[in-house]
């Protein structure tokens, strides 16, 4: 097996947990649109998937006109007030701190890398990363599987070189999809459940455990 030289970590309920913005905004949309119905369900599953996908899921709806006003108004919330509801899990530092003395560590997040970079930068990890890629505001590589293969052909990266770390089904598939090994956390938004069943091959139940698996697997 070829050693593991890079490793790409989502944002959202891998890094950081975003809940407490992310559902403010889903509210404020839904609120906007006179979906007032849908503001009391639970939104946790919200977090992590692209977000024109939560939409049409959540509105039940294929109407691209509806989706995109629905977008609209998220983000009138969360690039206000939104984008920083947001805290930094415990031993997340330290552990990127470990993990960049033996690794190159980039960001993959389907959020718009203008928001990824403005969070990072605000709670000072931005420092860790060679490089922070995310979707456009458009929706352009907010597929993660997307994503990846962009970050791979950018960065001249082999995917033997390569862990995708995250906590959705999505990260995991996107990684499946390029053909890179691919780790779960336990601790964000993805059951255990979710994550082995897209084929995750290490799950981390806490940050610190990312490390300690990988000097354990030799990676």
């Amino acid at each position: 097996m070829s050693p593991i030289t890079h490793l790409f970590f989502d944002l959202d309920g891998t890094l950081t947990d975003p809940k407490e913005g992310i559902v403010a905004s889903f509210v404020y949309a839904l609120d906007r649109l006179g979906r007032r119905d849908l503001t009391s369900a639970n939104l946790d599953w919200c977090i992590g998937p692209p977000l024109r996908e939560s939409f049409a899921r959540l509105l039940a709806t294929d109407d691209p006109d509806l989706i995109e006003q629905a977008v609209s108004l998220y983000r009138e919330y969360f690039a206000a007030t939104g984008l920083f509801e947001n805290f930094v899990y415990p031993e997340v530092v330290e552990t990127l701190q470990l993990l960049k003395k033996d690794f190159q560590l980039l960001i993959a997040t389907s959020k718009p890398a203008v928001y990824a970079r403005q969070i990072l930068e605000k709670f000072e990890l931005a420092g860790f990363f060679e490089a922070i890629y995310g979707a456009e505001l458009d929706g352009r590589y907010s597929n993660k599987g997307e994503l990846i293969g962009l970050i791979l052909e950018q960065e001249q990266l082999s995917p033997a070189q390569v862990l995708m770390i995250g906590d959705r089904e999505h990260d995991i598939l996107g990684a499946k999809r390029n053909t890179i090994l691919a780790g779960g956390v336990t601790y964000g938004y993805g059951s255990e459940a979710e994550l082995t069943g897209a084929g995750a091959t290490y799950l981390f139940h806490r940050p610190s455990q990312i490390p300690t698996t990988l000097v354990a697997h030799s990676l």
